[in-house]
């Protein structure tokens, strides 16, 4: 286990969407979606496909802009002049791409020099965490779909971020693997770190979440609501 880094929690809320509306060209995607995040709570967030669980974390990491409504995300309101995706947002979405021909070590190594905010031992630490060799040099082409899912994991969590949205982080996963991911998501939660997971397991996310959700017809809701 390695330590997610103290950051400022004077902040009322890890993420605060309100009123968020999104269409994707003629399709009025999300409809005025209302979410608060504590730091130390991981909310999942349920739904079928295409009901907008992946649109709303890009929206949520500054990767898409709302067409009406707010968004503030680690104290900072999302808007295109923010310039992209926050930098303190560790972030897995939809199926991790990697260079196909480099090893799993050397992928992640090739984004920290990129970001240079983390060093080659905080990139190992984060492979073994998710049950992954670092000495391992196969290219990731010669990866199982679970080890390329747990590969974009540690991609996410290796630059120990504060607030963390994973979608659909268990699809994939070997299932000997799937336990320790969701204690890891525990002992996240420990540190302080704030977790929005969207899942298709409901048997998953009630052994972690504090809240669980349900995106239906572009609305938000308490699953049980």
């Amino acid at each position: 286990m390695f330590l997610i880094k103290n950051g400022d929690r004077s902040r009322s809320y890890a993420i605060e969407a309100t009123g968020v509306v999104k269409s994707l060209g003629q399709n009025l995607i999300l409809k005025g979606i209302n979410l608060r995040v504590n730091y130390g709570e991981v909310v999942a967030i349920i739904g079928p496909n295409g009901s907008g669980k992946t649109l709303l974390l890009r929206l949520l990491c500054g990767l898409a802009y709302p067409d009406q409504g707010r968004i503030i995300t680690g104290g900072r309101v999302i808007e295109p002049k923010a310039g992209g995706a926050l930098a303190d947002v560790g972030l897995l979405l939809e199926t991790p791409g990697f260079l196909p021909h480099l090893s799993g070590l050397n992928n992640l190594r090739l984004l920290a020099m990129l970001r240079q905010r983390i060093t080659d031992a905080d990139v190992a630490a984060a492979m073994r965490q998710v049950g992954l060799d670092p000495a391992d040099r196969r290219p990731v082409r010669a990866y199982s779909t679970g080890m390329r899912q747990r590969l974009g994991i540690a991609q996410a969590v290796m630059e120990r971020p504060q607030i963390l949205l994973l979608d659909e982080p268990t699809n994939g996963l070997d299932p000997e693997y799937t336990g320790e991911f969701l204690n890891m998501l525990r002992e996240l939660r420990g540190q302080g770190v704030a977790i929005v997971w969207t899942s298709h397991e409901m048997e998953e996310v009630t052994v972690v979440a504090d809240r669980i959700l349900a995106l239906r017809s572009g609305v938000l809701a308490d699953f049980n609501g």
